[in-house]
Order: structure tokens, then C-alpha cells, then sequence
């Protein structure tokens, strides 16, 4: 097995020509054997088998420095720098990530997550080694859907006034996660017909070179002029004229072509971008038919594509795209707008049956918040799905041109909390803080499948700024017998005793319901409180408990500073009641990757955990009695 020989970097130069189709072919199945037992990203892998083969016997690890833009298509590279074994714990807690991580490997130049950051990160490497006189080469591989992103085109326009060699792999599949979107995708289809551009570039060479005793030399002249042949041939040659040398487009599964491309690139003292056309999904049918389905699938059935997973309940994505359907067929104000995750938010529903009211603008948060701004001050009722940790890149546009204008723009934030398997460029653990902090917006999460409902109407009839916020994963059907209706800012009591106090924000309902049990059975009495508001805070519900009991414990899925226990905790001592607070919340620090129960286990998030907490201030409150 080829594989097998490759024990760190660079061990792939060792191989005969001859074997590297051979090996490519067994990293597909490597990958897809492995995947299908761990879940993980496939299909964006396996279109850059042979891309990344080629970046690594074209380029020195770990001196030079490769950069993957969101870094989820790495698992090729990680191959090919010895971490072969790490696969069987992939994207498993303690186990090697599925995105780069600089503490993993000296390989991983840049931690990565989000999209369009590898040519500004890239830049970054440039002008430190320019700086320390050092010697090495940059790559930043960049996919043709991270190209919708704002953040890449500051950072060509700044790659453009280069001097020194910079070299931008173009990853161009025609995929993000969904089907890209937008000009940039119609401009790479007209690149992409291969036939048209190659043929007619070598048509117009061969009848040239035809001409008596001057041919070669017009071909000749023509090669080195600025542009080269490629602009007589294709019009406006967008990144040439940006100040970029462009050369391609170049089979993306030619190991050969990519190697020679990427030499001649080390030689030009220029920003050179290189387009590469790939497959996403490539070697495995039932990827290459339905990528979208294979971008992160779950544990799977090799022979038929067919996932593991057996079906549960409805998850509040599904309820989300329900409800939202069910309002945009009685109000034709609604629209509905996600950032290249149509499938992932929800949205494909509304799409399908409002498809003038739909709109994806790519990988473009920043743009999607502004876009759903003025829709709003325009007089629509805009709905803005995207997720927690993605959400994070459109903030400024969330102060200053929704809630600054207090427009009703309305945010459904989808995977908040903790994630899994993503690890820290994707946990949703921050969200209540950054929001709650921004004069008129206002924060609520449901506790249960009926109450998400609810909300997501509350939330489009809301006439100010509005954030949902609701994990991933089977809507809990707990608590069924509670559905008081949505009142702004005010909480919900469930269960009135006294002593302890137990207020619970969205999702973590279940585990409150465990705490109380708990403590019941310890002989304690407890109240149960579903927050709904994390902004605007009920304080009259804060005063009315401080009445009869002695304790408030706050439990959360998010950090503790700025979170809704802090913010309990600070209207409690702002007011002088007679009430202490006990915050329950993720610690002020990144998670890792991992099973979602392992991780909230590890952060304190569970039943025995909160309880000894809880035991050990009471306790404590009893001495001071005393």
C-alpha cells in the first residue's frame, strides 16, 4: 500500500511518477472508508486529491506554507504529513481536528474555519518574510465559493501591488456548500468551457505559426507581451486585470499539469493566481451526484450513500422551515435570505415555494445583514437565517445599519451553542453576549419544539431588531403541558417553590428539568424558570423570586461574560436583593471538537456537575446563616 510509505512530509517526492495515480486512488478510498465510520467533510476532500498531491511535490513542508481557506478539504494534506493514523479519532474529542491546527502540525500554517481569509492570511505570511529577508514560498488555496466573500477581494486588491511571488490556487468546483451564486460564479462558467478557451487559444497559435517565416515569431511576441494570448482570447481576463498573473485554467486531476503550473508560479515575482478546475465529490457517485448531501455527512453506507443515522424527531431547523412557509403564504411582506447554507438553515423549503422571495447571496454575511437592512427600511419583513459562529462576520453590519436604524430585521440563528464535531471555528458559544450587549435588539430562545414555533412567529410580527436563537439537533418535546403565549420580555414560570430558583435559557430545558429533580430528591425545593428573554432581562421576575428564595442558579449554553447569568447576576447586585447568583456556563475559553455530550460533560454543562455546584453554595449560605 503506497499510502503506507508516507510517514511525514515530503515522503510523497519519493515516489515513482508512475505511482502517484495510485495513490490517489487510495486516499479516496482511504477516505471514504474512514469517513463513512466518522462523519466528516467528503466530498470537498475528495475533489482535491490530486491538487493537493501536486502542492506537495511542487513545494518544501514545512518551510513553505499552504494555506486552506475554511480548511475543511485538508484531510489530503494531513495525509500527506503523516497523520495517517489520527483518521480513526477524526473530529472525535482528543482526536486530530478536521480542519488545520498549527498546535497539530508545524504542516498547518494557519488555523482555519471561515471562508475567505486564506489570501489575506497568505499576504500576511508574504510581508513577514519579506520583512526578515527570509526565504519561502506562500500558497493560499481558496475554493471558487469562498470567492463570493467579500474579504477575498480586499485582500486581491492588496495582493495586487505585490513585487515579490505570492501564489493563489483558485479552487474552482462551482460549489460551496450549496450551488454558488452570483457574478463571480457566471464569470468562472465562462472560464470553465475548456474546449472553447484551450481550442480556440490553440487555433489562433497554429494559424498564426502558419504565416511565412514570421509565424513563430508573431506566436513568440505575443507570449511576451503583459497580457499574453490569454487576453485576445478571453475578454476582460478579470484577475489580470486586477494586476494578478493569471494562469489556467488547469485540470484540477492532472498531477502533472498542477505540477508544472505551480513550478512555473514560483518563478514570477508577482501575485500569480492559478486557476484549478476540480470535481467536488470525485471518485465516489454518490458524492458527485449530490455534493451538497456529502459536504459534511454523518456516518454513511459505502456501497449506497444511504446515512446511518436513523430519522428521530423534527430538529428546529425543520420546525423553523415550516413555520416560516406557513407565514410566507399569508404575507407576502415576508422574504426570506441565507448566505450559501439554504439547506443547512432551512431555507430550501421557502425557496422552493416563494422563489422570488428568496435570496442567497453567496458567502457574504456581512452583506446579507445590510441586504436584509434595506429590505426592511424598504417596508418587507425580512428573515436572515445563518449560523451562530457564521453570524459573527456580520456584526458591525447588526450595530450600524440594522439596530442603530432599529430595523425589523429578523435573525434566525441556527447551531447556536455547542456544536460538536466542527470544534472551536464553529461552536456557537457567543452569540448571547455579542447580541445582548447591542442597544435595541432583542434575544429570545424556546425550550421546546412548540415553543420554537411560537417564537418564529413572535419573531416575524416583531417590529424591531429580533434574534432567534436555537441550536442543532431534534427539537426537545418536553414540557409539552407549558405553552403560555410569547409575551415580550417576560420569562415563564413553570414550577413556583422556593429556596433555589433555576432559570434556564432555550435548549438547556431538559437539563434544568434533571437540576430540579436532583435537588427535589435531596430536599431541597425548587422553582423552574423558562428565561425566554435573554434581552430585554425580566426583571420583575428577578425581584418577585429574590421574595421567597435564597438562591438563583442561571444555566446556559453560551460564555459566562456578557451572558445571561452575568447579566442576572449584575441587575441583582445593581438592586440590593436579597438573593445570591450562581452562573452555569461555559467558561470564557474556546472548546474543542467533540461529541456534544462529552464536551458539555467537560465544560460543566451536566446534571451531576451543576448539582455538587449548587450543594456546595448552599451549603456554604447555610454556614453563614448560622
Amino acid at each position: 500500500m503506497l499510502l503506507e510509505k508516507i510517514q511525514k512530509e515530503n515522503d510523497i517526492k519519493k515516489l515513482n511518477p508512475e505511482e502517484l495515480d495510485l495513490l490517489a486512488e487510495e486516499i479516496r478510498k482511504f477516505l471514504i472508508e474512514k469517513i463513512s465510520v466518522t462523519g466528516g467533510h467528503l466530498a470537498s476532500n475528495l475533489g482535491v486529491v490530486e491538487l493537493t498531491m501536486a502542492l506537495h511535490l511542487a513545494f518544501e513542508l514545512p518551510k513553505d506554507k499552504i494555506i486552506w481557506d475554511v480548511g475543511h478539504q485538508s484531510y489530503t494534506h494531513k495525509l500527506l504529513t503523516g497523520r495517517m493514523a489520527g483518521f480513526d479519532k477524526l473530529r472525535k474529542y482528543g482526536g486530530m481536528s478536521g480542519f488545520p491546527k498549527r498546535k497539530e502540525s508545524d504542516c498547518d500554517a494557519f488555523d482555519t474555519g471561515h471562508s475567505s481569509t486564506s489570501i489575506s492570511a497568505g499576504l500576511g505570511y508574504v510581508a513577514a518574510r519579506d520583512i526578515q529577508q527570509q526565504k519561502y514560498n506562500v500558497v493560499s488555496v481558496i475554493g471558487d465559493g469562498s470567492m463570493t466573500g467579500g474579504m477575498a477581494y480586499e485582500a486581491l486588491n492588496n495582493a495586487a501591488r505585490l513585487k515579490t511571488n505570492f501564489i493563489i490556487v483558485l479552487n474552482d468546483n462551482n460549489m460551496s456548500i450549496s450551488e454558488n451564486v452570483g457574478g463571480m460564479s457566471q464569470y468562472l462558467n465562462g472560464l470553465r468551457t475548456a474546449d472553447a478557451y484551450t481550442g480556440l487559444k490553440q487555433g489562433v497559435e497554429e494559424t498564426l505559426k502558419k504565416i511565412p517565416g514570421k509565424g513563430d515569431r508573431i506566436v513568440y511576441q505575443i507570449k511576451k507581451t503583459k497580457s499574453g494570448i490569454k487576453q485576445l482570447i478571453v475578454p476582460g481576463m478579470l484577475f489580470e486585470d486586477m494586476g494578478l498573473i493569471y494562469l489556467g485554467p488547469v485540470d484540477g486531476h492532472d498531477i502533472k499539469k498542477l505540477y508544472k503550473t505551480f513550478c512555473e508560479a514560483k518563478r514570477v515575482n508577482r501575485a500569480v493566481l492559478v486557476h484549478v478546475r476540480t470535481k467536488k465529490g470525485k471518485g465516489y457517485p454518490p458524492a458527485e451526484e449530490n455534493p451538497a448531501l456529502f459536504h459534511g455527512p454523518g456516518p454513511f453506507e459505502i456501497d449506497t450513500g444511504k446515512m446511518k443515522a436513523a430519522p428521530g424527531t423534527d430538529t428546529y431547523t425543520n420546525i423553523f422551515s415550516k413555520v416560516i412557509c406557513d407565514i410566507g403564504k399569508k404575507d407576502e411582506k415576508v422574504v426570506a435570505i441565507t448566505a450559501a447554507m439554504a439547506d443547512g438553515t432551512g431555507l430550501s423549503r421557502f425557496a422552493k415555494y416563494f422563489p422570488k422571495r428568496f435570496y442567497d447571496v453567496g458567502i457574504a454575511e456581512e452583506h446579507a445583514m445590510t441586504f436584509a437592512a434595506g429590505l426592511a427600511a424598504g417596508g418587507m419583513k425580512p428573515v436572515l437565517a445563518l449560523y451562530s459562529s457564521f453570524l459573527q462576520r456580520a456584526y458591525d453590519q447588526t450595530v450600524h445599519d440594522v439596530c442603530l436604524q432599529n430595523l425589523p430585521v429578523k435573525l434566525m440563528i441556527d447551531r447556536a451553542g455547542l456544536v460538536g464535531s466542527d470544534g472551536e471555528t464553529h461552536q456557537g458559544i457567543f452569540d448571547l453576549s455579542y447580541l445582548a450587549m447591542i442597544p435595541g435588539m432583542t434575544v429570545l430562545s424556546p425550550k421546546n419544539r412548540w415553543e420554537m414555533a411560537d417564537m418564529v412567529r413572535f419573531a416575524v410580527d416583531f417590529e424591531y431588531p429580533v434574534a432567534l436563537r436555537y441550536p442543532r439537533g431534534e427539537a426537545y418535546e418536553g414540557l409539552k403541558e407549558f405553552r403560555a403565549p410569547v409575551e415580550y420580555g417576560k420569562s415563564e414560570m413553570l414550577f413556583e417553590e422556593e429556596d433555589v430558583a433555576v432559570l434556564f435559557v432555550g435548549h438547556m430545558a431538559k437539563l434544568a428539568e434533571e437540576v430540579r429533580d436532583g435537588l427535589k430528591e435531596e430536599g431541597i425545593s425548587c422553582s423552574l424558570i423558562n428565561a425566554r428573554f435573554v434581552k430585554p432581562l425580566d426583571t420583575q421576575m428577578i425581584q418577585h423570586l429574590a421574595k421567597r428564595h435564597r438562591l438563583v442558579v442561571t444555566i446556559e449554553e453560551n460564555v459566562w461574560t456578557g451572558g445571561y447569568g452575568q447579566r442576572v447576576q449584575a441587575h441583582v447586585s445593581e438592586s440590593g436583593l436579597p438573593i445570591e447568583v450562581l452562573g452555569i456556563a461555559i467558561p470564557d475559553e474556546y472548546v474543542e471538537h467533540g461529541d456534544v455530550n462529552i464536551l458539555r460533560r467537560e465544560v460543566g454543562l451536566e446534571k451531576d456537575a451543576i448539582l455538587g455546584r449548587i450543594k456546595k453554595r448552599y451549603q456554604e449560605m447555610e454556614k453563614r446563616v448560622q
